[in-house]
C-alpha cells in the first residue's frame, strides 16, 4: 500500500480534502468512516487498459507506473457531522467535504437577586 499527497483545509463550516487520483474513477475508490472518527480513503489500485490497446499488441515502451493500491486515514475532529461526508471525483482530483457540526452555545449567566 502506498501513500498519496493530500491537501487539508480547514473552513467555518467544513473540512476539506483535495487528493490527486490520476487514472481513477469513482468506482475505483472507496471513502469510508471507521471506529466512529477515521476517515479512510483507499483504491484497488487496478487501471483500465488503455483504448489503443489491443490483445496481442506489443509494448514498445512502459513508463507510467501502474497505480498501486492507496490507502490514507484521517482521525476526524470531535466536531465533525459524520452523516454529511461528501466525495466528488473529477477530472482526476478526488475532493472530499466533512461538514463541521454546530458549536454548542454559550451558556449564559443570570444575574441572581438578592431581597
Amino acid at each position: 500500500m502506498n501513500s498519496f499527497p493530500v491537501d487539508i483545509l480547514d473552513t467555518h463550516k467544513e473540512y476539506i480534502f483535495y487528493i490527486d487520483v490520476p487514472g481513477l474513477t469513482k468506482s475505483d475508490i472507496q471513502v469510508t468512516v471507521e471506529d466512529e472518527n477515521t476517515l479512510v480513503i483507499k483504491s484497488n489500485g487496478k487501471r483500465k487498459r488503455e483504448d489503443g490497446e489491443e490483445e496481442g499488441c506489443k509494448c514498445i515502451r512502459l513508463e507510467r507506473r501502474t497505480l498501486q493500491k492507496l490507502l490514507r486515514k484521517f482521525r476526524l475532529p470531535e466536531n465533525c457531522n459524520l452523516s454529511s461526508i461528501t466525495a466528488k471525483c473529477e477530472n482526476g482530483v478526488l475532493t472530499v467535504v466533512v461538514q463541521k457540526l454546530p458549536p454548542p452555545p454559550k451558556p449564559k449567566t443570570v444575574e441572581v437577586q438578592i431581597s
